[in-house]
């Protein structure tokens, strides 16, 4: 499912508000839909307890999460303005970012994978999505499979089960995969999530350096100097990626992240190696009560 991981100020509840939350055993765990009282329309999901997807139904570029916001500003540059975009999510959940996309680039074919079923049946059924945004569910490595090659724009993998990406999404291997469907100057990009020493994320960084001649890397500075565990964005593309750019909204937000380009991932990442297959590790579990919800 959509991981996210992401620190939100968002309350949710069902204080002063005629809506209720909706809790319901899902294949991955326990999934819990609740209201946020601040936004009519605003829902946030967890599993398990831990933050998975917010969404506004009134207004999809409402991104409450902070990766949320960094992926839509990849997005908002990888091409003109308005203009649609074919794009794959490996990930699901709520959909944050297909109705983003959906709303920001009208026309935009996107088709998701979620491996969750009972997970895309409950989103479905409290949380409709817009027409062009298609669902499967299946797991995200075999959709790459049956995904023509040279189809997509832009790959965003965001997979989480529970709080932690799933070894099989994190080699040499699944990026080469994900390499193939992409056209000529389309981009890859991977929400992740670790902690000091960085050990994850540089070995990820590395990995993909391996597969797309242009690679950068974003987090808070918090993050990067090994202080908190985070989430990590990393962006690879067969074409320059548009840094300058990026990075300027990236430093913008309420929290800022910083860009690393092609000099600083070489001096972060040396010395590690690429992950095949056969050394392929679940991303490390966050911190106890680094993103519980009640």
């Amino acid at each position: 499912m959509t991981g996210g991981t992401g620190a939100t100020g968002v309350t949710a509840g069902a204080e002063q508000d005629d809506r209720l939350p909706v809790l319901r055993p899902v294949a991955l765990g326990t999934a819990k839909l609740m209201p946020d009282i601040d936004h009519e329309q605003g829902w946030l999901l967890t599993l398990d307890g831990t933050p998975q997807s917010y969404v506004d139904l009134a207004d999809p570029t409402h991104l409450e999460f902070e990766y949320t916001r960094r992926i839509a500003h990849l997005l908002d540059v990888l091409a003109p303005a308005g203009a649609p975009l074919a794009a794959l999510h490996l990930g699901g959940g709520a959909l944050t970012l297909p109705r983003y996309l959906a709303a920001t680039r009208p026309g935009s074919r996107q088709h998701v994978v979620e491996v969750d079923g009972p997970l895309v049946r409950l989103v479905a059924d409290h949380l409709p999505w817009p027409s062009g945004i298609d669902v499967t569910v299946g797991d995200a490595r075999e959709a790459l499979g049956t995904t023509a090659a040279a189809s997509v724009d832009v790959l965003v993998a965001d997979v989480f089960h529970g709080s932690r990406t799933p070894a099989h999404l994190t080699s040499v291997e699944f990026l080469r995969e994900a390499a193939a469907v992409l056209r000529p100057g389309g981009c890859y990009a991977a929400n992740l999530a670790d902690g000091p020493p960085l050990a994850f994320a540089k070995a990820q960084a590395a990995t993909l350096r391996e597969v797309f001649p242009q690679v950068c890397l974003a987090a808070e500075p918090s993050v990067l100097r090994g202080r908190r565990y985070g989430n990590v964005l990393l962006v690879g593309s067969d074409r320059p990626l548009p840094v300058a750019e990026l990075g300027r909204r990236l430093a913008g937000d309420a929290f800022p992240a910083r860009l690393c380009d092609a000099a600083e991932l070489s001096a972060l990442v040396r010395g590690t190696a690429p992950v095949p297959d056969a050394a392929a590790e679940d991303s490390p579990p966050p911190p106890d009560g680094a993103f519980s919800v009640g």
